[in-house]
Parts: structure tokens; sequence; C-alpha cells
């Protein structure tokens, strides 16, 4: 891996719950989550709703504080930046959500919403900074004209397209698109991953890409986190991933994917069934077992660690090498 811009080590994020009058449990989001990302490239975070992979994202940006384990981008503790490293921080991280509805102020123009991070971080005067808006539209495929108008003026992937160039405006190092394209028309989805790629091309962008779609993610990334449960099951190169799973959750969905390249999908097991555990209650042992067709005793049991299997790809199986690649 080249220059690593930012690691996670031992990331858990539980929340209390209150069943009751009498006590609480934890809903377990994320629990010990390890991975580095290099500067520039893509890494995709994949898995079911609920698996935690956008809690995770969250902690990721310090956006919410983790229960246990810490974040580091370019060495600094992002939980614990205060002041101005924090500023500095905020600058170099930034995030697009998934709602392109919610995620803008219904009441401030567009032009103000992509202006509002520029102000806060002091940059450029106001003539320099509307010029520097107006820029930001046309890098996003807008024109500069429609500064003036709101968000309900603008449809589902103009308003997207507004959320990119309000989280670009800082010139961040990083940025974390939470399923920015799952509440659009699948007519427009494309031209926005085609944004993002070009966006990452002419300015030196690394993407924390967060997604239940294989298909984009095969699309959009450089490597892939495969996330069952609050936990990484799988991390490889997208290639090696595609080609050669090593975690039946993996084959699952690469086999509920349609009009998959027949190669990477020559041992075709069947589709996922049934929903996941409660994060509130994992199950003892690997967490998929109670939904894997390969599971033994020594699944049920105990947890499989993540190991390496290959060049830069690690699975949490104890039969990966019996199952062999799918």
């Amino acid at each position: 891996m080249g220059d690593v811009l930012l690691r996670a080590e031992g990331v858990t994020k539980h929340f209390p719950i209150r069943e009751h009058l009498l006590g609480r449990r934890l809903l377990r989001a994320v629990d010990g989550v390890d991975l580095e990302l290099a500067r520039g490239e893509t890494l995709g975070i994949v898995g079911e709703s609920g698996c935690g992979k956008s809690t995770l994202g969250f902690v990721l940006l310090g956006l919410l504080p983790p229960t246990a384990g810490r974040v580091t981008f370019l060495g600094r503790d992002v939980h614990r930046a205060a002041g101005r490293e924090l500023k500095r921080l905020r600058r170099d991280l930034q995030v697009v959500f998934q709602d392109p509805y919610g995620s803008l102020n219904p009441r401030m123009t567009v032009g103000e919403i992509v202006e509002r991070p520029l102000i806060v971080h002091r940059l450029g005067s106001a003539a320099e900074r509307r010029l520097q808006v107006a820029e930001l539209f046309r890098a996003v495929g807008l024109r500069p004209e429609m500064v003036s108008r709101y968000p309900h003026e603008f449809s589902g992937g103009q308003r997207q397209r507004i959320a990119l160039a309000r989280a670009i405006a800082t010139s961040p190092k990083l940025v974390v698109a939470d399923e920015p394209t799952s509440a659009l028309d699948v007519s427009v989805q494309a031209k926005i991953l085609n944004l993002l790629k070009d966006l990452q091309a002419s300015l030196g962008l690394t993407y924390v890409f967060i997604s239940h779609d294989m298909r984009v993610i095969r699309h959009m990334c450089d490597r892939v986190a495969v996330m069952y449960l609050g936990k990484i099951v799988e991390i490889s190169g997208k290639d090696a991933l595609f080609d050669g799973p090593r975690h039946p959750y993996t084959r699952a969905l690469l086999a509920d994917v349609p009009g998959l390249d027949p190669r990477q999908r020559r041992r075709r097991q069947p589709a996922l069934e049934g929903d996941p555990p409660s994060p509130m209650q994992p199950p003892a042992g690997c967490r998929f077992h109670p939904r894997c067709p390969f599971a033994q005793e020594v699944c049920r049991a105990t947890e499989p660690a993540l190991r390496p299997l290959g060049p830069a790809h690690l699975a949490a199986c104890h039969l990966a090498e019996t199952l062999g690649p799918g």
C-alpha cells in the first residue's frame, strides 16, 4: 500500500438501547474494525442494510466518537483533535450523504449552501468566494447562474451535484460518500458515479465509498471491504474479490447480482436467505454461521480471525482454504 492517509485500529461503536424501565442493551453497530486507506484510492465498504457501514463511515470522519479504538488521519488522532487542529481536519474530511433532499438547507439558496464551507474556513474574500462558487458549479456540471435558486427547484440528481460542490469546496483530501446514488433514479446514477470519478481524477481525491450495490462497488472502487453485522469479513483488491471471493457471505452477495460476468459466478451458491441476527445479540462464533450453507461446528463455537489468504486479500472464515475461491 502507498502513502497511508487514514488508519482505523480496533474501531468499535456501540449504542446503548433502553429496552424497558430496568435496563439497557448494547447495539453493536461496529465491532473491532481495522482499516488502512491509501492516498488517491477508493475503498468500498459494502454489505446489507444494518451491517454498520454508515456508522463506520461517520466514525472515520469524526462525526461519531468510537466506543473503543482509534482513527488517525495523516498521523493525527481524529477524535482527540481540538481547536485549530480540529478545524483543519474538518476541512480535509468531507462527506456526501445519501439523501440529496434532506442534506441541503431548504431556507438557503444553493449558492449560499456551497459558499458556507468557504466562510467557515475563512477562504477568500466575498468576491473571491463568489467566483469560487461559480467554478464549483461548473465543476459538477451545473450553470453558475443557478446559484440564486433554492434546493426545491432542483431534481434529485442536481441536488446531489450541489452536495458534491459543497463537499469539494474546501479542497478536502478525503470524501466519504455514503450511498450517494441509492436515492436517485437509475438513469441519473451513472452520471453521478462518473462525476465522482472525474472529480477524483482532477482533484486527487481519496474516497471511502459506502454502498449495498455490488455493481456500483465494482464500477467505483479499487479495494473492497465486506461488512457483516459490525465486522469486516473480507477485504481485498476489487478484481481479486470479484474473481475469487473467499468468504461465503461475499459469495452470496455476488450470487445475488444479476448480469455479473460468468467468470465471477463460476461457483454459484444459493442467494442469501433470511435476515441478519440482531446486532444487540450477535451469535457466538462466526456471526454469519446461522445463514451460511457451509457452516460446521467450529463456525458455531469459535469466531474466525481476519487473516491473509493471498496477496493483500484477507477473510474471516474457518473454511476458506477448504472452499477455495468462490
